[in-house]
């Protein structure tokens, strides 16, 4: 778009041809003879033009100021229109992601603290004492670097949608997440692997199911949410090696492929729930119920009674199994297992289970792998992108170093 101006173009005289000129935006336009009354003519006609085109321009620079970041949007305003965003955006399958209550709590936090600034008027020091009344509630060093990094995306879609001065996202890159041991931020303890020893004291407490979903995850290193998801038609069976390629997973919106390769032991574990519909989830909490029932019934000590026997289902039960776990579900069912080993374990004092979470079990596979087969092949396994990545999950084998020490320490 041309630079505006507030002074008509002159008319000139063009030394070199005798004629008369006039410049705009840059460019000469010759108008015939100096002083002639054609010139003239021509002139107005040039300057009528130049003068509404003037006019088009400032029309449109007062629309785009209209609705500029400078004006006086508050901030309540676009948290509002963020969370229409966040809501839309982060969706898998129908379904909203665990990003949509996170995102919640950051906007809360902003619209406590800062409603009712103007977007223009925010600078780094909202976002830092954003991050002092997170330490002092007590929350982890972890938790509010990604609220950090979370805010500053949340500015950053608002520069692209017009909604903030680019100013301001730039001013918020500047404020760094909190380094370790730099503040009183909580520290968390990191993930580490689950002993075996401590899984198969969890295995006898476990639905059949469950148990055998634990068992499949060891040996894979697969996510928990692919474990509850696992059906026969995404299993490859055509090799030794069967290869499963999970409808949905962790990293897709990246356009990542996720295959897990499934060995002899985690196949033994799985055949006999490959005996369903092909699109039937594998591991059914109805399933588990039902084994449940059955037993329960199987180890009975006192007859059941006519009434009872005569009893028949809820029509509508307010609670029922679904068709196939999620990863809480999956977890709470592990936890509650630690749960009856320890109140096992009392009664004869011996020593409790620690509690751990399927997650774990990744990080387990991840360690060994990497002891026996070198960081790469454990990065390939747990289906991470980046070596770093792995090294989280994979902790480091200390047993090398202490041989070298022992020759050259």
């Amino acid at each position: 778009m041309p630079k505006l101006s507030y002074r008509a173009p002159k008319y000139a005289y063009h030394k070199a041809s005798g004629q008369a000129v006039v410049r705009i935006n840059g460019k000469l336009v010759y108008l015939g003879p100096f002083e002639s009354k054609e010139s003239k003519d021509r002139y107005k006609q040039a300057v009528t033009k130049w003068a509404d085109d003037q006019d088009r321009q400032t029309a449109a620079v007062a629309v785009v100021a209209k609705s500029a970041p400078e004006s006086s949007t508050t901030l309540v305003e676009l948290l509002a229109e963020y969370l229409d965003h966040a809501e839309t955006f982060y969706v898998k399958n129908d379904k909203p992601t665990s990003m949509v209550p996170i995102i919640r709590r950051m906007l809360r936090l902003w619209r406590e603290m800062f409603g009712a600034v103007l977007v223009r008027d925010i600078r780094p020091s909202h976002l830092k004492q954003l991050q002092a009344r997170m330490v002092k509630e007590g929350q982890s060093r972890s938790y509010i670097n990604k609220l950090t990094t979370y805010s500053k995306a949340m500015f950053r879609w608002a520069v692209e949608n017009d909604l903030c001065p680019t100013l301001t996202w730039q001013g918020l890159l500047a404020v760094r997440g909190l380094a370790k041991g730099r503040s009183k931020a909580r520290e968390t303890e990191p993930i580490l692997p689950v002993a075996d020893a401590t899984v198969d004291a969890t295995l006898d407490h476990l639905p059949d199911v469950v148990a055998d979903m634990v068992r499949f995850q060891r040996a894979t290193g697969a996510r928990p949410g692919e474990v509850c998801t696992i059906r026969p038609k995404d299993i490859d069976r055509t090799a030794d090696v069967w290869l499963y390629r999970p409808l949905s997973h962790k990293t897709e919106h990246h356009e990542r492929s996720r295959t897990i390769a499934i060995g002899p032991r985690a196949q033994e574990i799985l055949l006999p729930y490959l005996l369903r519909a092909p699109d039937a989830y594998c591991f059914c909490p109805r399933e588990s119920e039902a084994r449940r029932h059955a037993d329960q019934r199987e180890n009975r000590k006192s007859p059941m009674t006519p009434s009872q026997e005569a009893r028949k289902p809820r029509r509508r039960p307010r609670r029922s199994a679904k068709e196939r776990y999620s990863k809480d579900s999956y977890r709470r069912a592990v936890a509650r297992a630690v749960e009856l080993a320890n109140e096992a374990r009392k009664e004869t004092s011996a020593t409790p289970v620690p509690p751990w979470h399927p997650n774990q079990l990744r990080h387990s596979l991840g360690t060994e792998v990497r002891q026996r087969y070198g960081l790469e092949a454990a990065q390939v396994v747990l289906g991470h992108a980046k070596a770093n990545t792995t090294e989280i999950y994979a902790e480091r084998d200390v047993r090398l170093a202490i041989e070298i020490a022992k020759k050259i320490g």
